[in-house]
């Protein structure tokens, strides 16, 4: 009889052990789960439909070439739909897995990556740039700029830039002036044959537009932390992100240059001459090409990564997890919340009410009030009409992405978000 009490003890202890380890190998290979339906994770079904027909009849209108859309509550995707053209001249339809220039959603990754090095105590938020850049020793400030022969007039700065600075775009680095044209700094990518480092280098020369620390002025900072970041790991930066963000996460598409394998996944690049106007192919070789074009030596920490939605997605995920997506811990969750606190003070951001943090944009009550969202929500877009959300109070990501420059619509990204709340039950 004891011996059969042993077994039996045994044997559920081998069960458990078995139930316990199967748990921990479900939690090591985390995904995205799949709503079944709608109302499974606080969704109206008749509701989230309407996402669909506002889509098509953009695209049918000819305001957008394409439109791809990603939704997850509580972890789980309850709407990832594709509509229009990869190539309208070619009518290739577009796929959820089709690849998109994501522009300034680059500078979350960045930032992240970045505070990953902030959390090995490899920084302080406060220590002068300088410190790892010499170049930016003794900055200046414009007084004036006279415009005959692109010169300026500079007294120096009150204090020099900080780390938090960029991070917050309170540095006084712009996206460019007539001072940048003159030094060929690039604003969004480059086909040359010159570094991220070299640039930055010609950035420190540059005076600012103002003191640092005096107000949100958003420009060039990403760029100069993606450089930062390549000094303080001894890593370019191409392979420090793929180490430390894509990799963890399963972002198997994401890229500042794309292979010759994936290319033809890239969707093509369209313009307007005014928001009312038809779209047409964009004539930038710059902006239509560097994916795959030219030197491939440029990885701009602020504008460059190209990628698929899901990808992205994964990353969303990842901060609105505290850290951690796909058994992968990424940052600590108090890392986040530093990075989602406001850093401009009494600034907002371009007449939204909200302000910004460490890499993004905080929706305020105020901004609440503006459309529908919620408070602490954090987010940003990308220039050729690309847009994320990340909802910690309501557990939910919202993204969605086309690729028209200039002139996408700045309606379609307000409009998709208040079709997203209009939906939850």
């Amino acid at each position: 009889m004891r011996r059969h009490t042993i077994l039996m003890v045994l044997s559920f202890t081998l069960i458990a052990w078995s139930s316990v380890n199967c748990f921990a190998q479900q939690l090591s290979s985390q995904n995205f789960g799949i709503a079944l339906k709608p109302e499974e994770v606080g969704f109206d079904a008749k509701r989230l439909a309407r996402i669909d027909s506002f889509l098509s009849n953009y695209v049918k209108e000819g305001i957008m070439p394409n439109a791809v859309a990603f939704i997850a509550r509580h972890g789980k995707v309850v709407y990832n739909k594709a509509f229009g053209y990869r190539n309208i001249e070619n009518k290739t339809l577009l796929k959820n897995d089709d690849i998109f220039r994501i522009a300034s959603q680059t500078k979350a990754i960045t930032s992240v990556a970045l505070m990953t090095l902030f959390e090995e105590n490899e920084f302080l938020l406060d220590d002068p740039v300088s410190k790892f850049i010499p170049e930016f020793k003794n900055p200046l400030v414009i007084v004036s700029i006279i415009e005959k022969d692109s010169t300026a007039t500079t007294k120096p700065a009150s204090r020099e830039i900080t780390i938090r600075d960029l991070l917050s775009h309170k540095s006084g680095i712009p996206y460019g002036n007539i001072l940048y044209a003159k030094q060929n700094i690039p604003s969004i990518n480059s086909l040359g044959n010159e570094s991220i480092g070299t640039v930055v280098k010609r950035i420190a020369k540059l005076p600012l537009e103002h003191n640092p620390g005096e107000k949100f002025t958003y420009g060039l900072n990403t760029d100069v932390l993606g450089y930062l970041i390549e000094v303080i790991s001894g890593m370019p930066l191409n392979e420090f992100l793929k180490k430390r963000i894509f990799d963890p996460l399963e972002m198997k598409d994401t890229y500042f240059y794309l292979p010759k394998s994936k290319v033809e996944r890239l969707v093509t690049l369209y313009s307007k001459d005014s928001l009312t106007g038809p779209l047409y192919y964009s004539k930038s070789v710059d902006n239509q090409t560097y994916p795959y074009a030219g030197a491939q030596k440029y990885f701009s920490g602020g504008a460059g990564l190209v990628g698929t939605i899901e990808d992205y997605a994964r990353f969303c995920q990842m901060l609105l997890n505290g850290g951690t997506f796909n058994g992968n811990k990424i940052l600590g969750r108090k890392t986040i919340d530093l990075m989602t606190c406001n850093q401009i003070g009494d600034e907002e951001v371009w007449g939204t009410k909200n302000k910004f943090g460490l890499g993004f944009e905080i929706v305020t009550i105020a901004g609440v009030a503006k459309i529908p969202g919620s408070l602490g929500s954090f987010r940003w877009g990308g220039a050729y009409s690309t847009d994320y959300t990340i909802d910690p109070k309501e557990d939910l990501i919202l993204l969605i992405y086309t690729n028209v420059l200039p002139f996408a619509n700045p309606d379609i990204n307000t409009r998709f978000r208040i079709m997203v709340y209009q939906a939850l039950e």
